[in-house]
């Protein structure tokens, strides 16, 4: 029979693995259709009479990441139970840091929230962007921490068994990627070379990040206690 605390660790990774994945499709949907097809950017006229026009599908997106909301926690929750009997204190930074990031989040999605608010208003086109826009602003600034939260399951995977190691290096590139992109988003004098920087990462940031779900799913399922239990709490070096 299996033992408890692995049978607890197994079921983790199985359902962040899974939050991973559905996250994914939803923010495709609600980022890469909802919001890039109304929200022009430099344009507050046209944002304003996208929104105007379609405002069943704007709530629909941000119906999207209130789901996306809800399942980060799952992730972040999860994260921590998979890692918690190979290093407690890592497996708290890993929790925490995703649980900072999903707050950060769910601020900037209040931002979507009152942009939809406004629609029934008098509010100016101005006034509209500026709103919806922020949301970019402050998911932007969350990402940094997101960025950071995959440097330390990187780091957990190449100094242990528990992770290939392959998977390991694509979330260290990955987490470094989010957080160099997003810092230098945070200076507008150098947002064009920004985006051309995200474009090239955008590679070992995406596959990272897929990798790691993957595994959670797959290989997640068939966890043995050995590669864990061997490492003490304080020392997350490889096993022998």
């Amino acid at each position: 029979m299996t033992h408890s605390p692995l049978r607890s660790q197994r079921r983790a990774a199985f359902s962040s693995g899974i939050a991973l994945v559905l996250m994914a499709l939803v923010a495709f949907f609600a980022q890469g259709y909802v919001y890039q097809s109304l929200i022009i950017e430099n344009d507050p006229m046209t944002t304003y009479q996208n929104l105007m026009s379609h405002p069943t599908l704007f709530r629909f997106g941000i119906i999207g990441w209130g789901i996306i909301v809800g399942l980060d926690l799952i992730v972040a929750y999860g994260l921590y139970r998979v890692f918690k009997p190979l290093h407690v204190t890592f497996a708290l930074l890993i929790g925490a840091l995703r649980f900072v990031y999903t707050l950060i989040l769910a601020f900037a999605v209040l931002r979507l929230v009152e942009a939809e608010r406004l629609l029934d208003t008098s509010a100016s086109a101005r006034q509209m962007y500026e709103t919806v826009t922020s949301f970019e602003a402050i998911w932007s600034f969350g990402l940094i921490v997101f960025g950071l939260h995959l440097i330390a399951i990187g780091w957990m995977a190449v100094r242990t068994r528990l992770i290939p190691r392959m998977i390991g290096v694509l979330l260290l590139l990955a987490g470094f990627s989010y957080t160099l992109v997003h810092v230098l988003y945070q200076f507008p004098a150098v947002e064009g070379m920004t985006a051309m920087l995200e474009l090239f990462l955008m590679l070992p940031m995406f596959f990272g990040e897929l990798a790691f779900a993957v595994w959670l799913i797959v290989k997640g399922r068939t966890i043995r206690m050995k590669k864990v239990t061997r490492q003490s709490e304080g020392d997350a070096s490889p096993s022998s």
